[in-house]
Parts: C-alpha cells; sequence; structure tokens
C-alpha cells in the first residue's frame, strides 16, 4: 500500500499536466462547434473533401451542426490524448526507477518485483480512471451550454467506456516495454510510437474496402464512435481483442521483468 501512495504521489503533478491538456482540449473544441451550431451552410465546406478523407474522420458518419455529432467527430481525439498520457504512464511508471537510479532502493523493499509492478499498475490504473473522469466531467459541464438530448448522454458514457479500454491497452503494452526494453530511455518512446502507429493504420484501412482487415491490428478501429452512437454497442470481438491484448502484454512484462538485469 505504502509502494501505491508513493506513485500516486510521485505521478500526481503529471496527472494535473495530462488533465490540464484534456481539459483544454474539450473548451478549445466546443467553441469551434458554436459555430457550426444550427449553421448548416458551413457543412458545405465538406462537400469539397475527397470521400477518403471523410471516411478517415468519420465526418460523413455524424451531423456536425448537433453537439452529439460534433463530439462524435472529437472522438478520436480525446482516444489519442488519453491513450498517450497512459502509454507513457505504463513506460515510465517502470523505468523511472532506473532512470532516477532508484532502482537498487527499490529492490531493497521487503516486495517481491511481480507485487512492485502490480503496485505500479495499480496507481497508473488510478490515473487513467481519474483523467477520464476529468474528461468525462468537463465535456458534460461545456455541453450544458448547447441543446442535447438523452442520445448525447448516452453516447457519451459508452464512449468513456471505450475510451477506457483503450487506455487499458496502451497502458499494459507500455509496461511490457517498460519492463522488457533493456534501454530504459526508449520504452516510452516507443510505446507512443507504436500508438500513433496503430492511429495511421486506424485511418490507412478506412481508405480502401480492401484494407478494411486491418482493423484487427488497431485498436483505435475497436471503437468506432459511429457504431457506438448509432447501434450503442461496443462488439464482443473487440473486447475479447481488448482483453488479450491486456493479458499478454501484462505477462510478458511480469516474466521479462521478473528475469532481466536491471541498470543501477
Amino acid at each position: 500500500m505504502n509502494i501505491l501512495l508513493r506513485e500516486l504521489r510521485a505521478n500526481f503533478k503529471s496527472l494535473l499536466i495530462w488533465s490540464g491538456i484534456s481539459i483544454l482540449f474539450v473548451i478549445i473544441g466546443f467553441s469551434k462547434f458554436s459555430a457550426y451550431e444550427g449553421n448548416p451552410e458551413l457543412l458545405a465546406i465538406l462537400n469539397d473533401l475527397p470521400p477518403a478523407a471523410l471516411a478517415a474522420f468519420n465526418l460523413n458518419a455524424f451531423n456536425l451542426t448537433t453537439v452529439t455529432g460534433f463530439y462524435g467527430v472529437m472522438f478520436v481525439y480525446f482516444a489519442l490524448i488519453l491513450s498517450i498520457s497512459a502509454a507513457m504512464w505504463g513506460a515510465d511508471i517502470i523505468t523511472k526507477e532506473e532512470r532516477d537510479k532508484t532502482v537498487e532502493f527499490a529492490l531493497t523493499l521487503p516486495v517481491t518485483r511481480e507485487k512492485l509492478i502490480t503496485f505500479k499498475v495499480l496507481a497508473m490504473v488510478i490515473n487513467s480512471i481519474a483523467l477520464l473522469l476529468v474528461t468525462w466531467g468537463a465535456v458534460l459541464a461545456n455541453a450544458t451550454a448547447y441543446q442535447t438530448d438523452s442520445q448525447f448522454y448516452s453516447f457519451v458514457s459508452l464512449s468513456m467506456l471505450a475510451l477506457f479500454m483503450l487506455q487499458l491497452i496502451f497502458l499494459a503494452v507500455g509496461v511490457f516495454l517498460g519492463c522488457a526494453m533493456s534501454h530504459y530511455k526508449r520504452a516510452g518512446s516507443l510505446a507512443v510510437s507504436i500508438l500513433l502507429g496503430t492511429y495511421f493504420l486506424s485511418i490507412i484501412s478506412t481508405l480502401d474496402q480492401n484494407l478494411d482487415f486491418l482493423r484487427f491490428l488497431t485498436p483505435f478501429r475497436y471503437f468506432d464512435p459511429a457504431v457506438l452512437l448509432h447501434e450503442a454497442r461496443i462488439e464482443m470481438v473487440y473486447v475479447v481483442l481488448t482483453a488479450v491484448i491486456i493479458v499478454v502484454s501484462l505477462a510478458g512484462g511480469y516474466l521479462t521483468y521478473a528475469r532481466r538485469d536491471l541498470y543501477i
């Protein structure tokens, strides 16, 4: 428990920074929506965009003149912000002991490496939940200035569940890289690189129907905001894939960290 509290205190500043970024993005996003609200003439601009671009950013799946539709377009950006923070936390929570030269102290504690990882991961799960709740609250607070309905609130609630699953995926991947890589300085950058790579892969997979099979390789296609809004569900196959990625990544992290030599 002391390890958990120590990690929460040590990462509180990071949580505040990411919360500020998320709140700022929400404010800016909703301020831009004020130009679209009740102004369908602005949608004519979208007619000049190529169909591939419309599909890549889900612009053809939502009505941008409604707060529900505009939030649907913003979903992918929330996914990026929350996923990047989770990936960096996952990689850093393990590697920072080596980076800060405190690994020797950590290993002298009367706990196993496995228990050390468990408490650290739990701390970052709590941080991820806190950031998610801050984002959720900011969205609801800013949406009160516009006309909303029950569909908006159910859509936001379901999308937050999807965002939490994305957070857990990239948190687990970050933990695995932090545990497995002997060059601790590269774990965080590699985790973010993998995340951005899967994001661009999700865009590529929408450009042609023949590339649709790529959706299984990118978590950003697991939670399509158009499906979340219009069908109000998360496909079970993607829930299973999410669970597999998380379990495999964490198991790999535990196994590799227990065996590798640490940089003191």
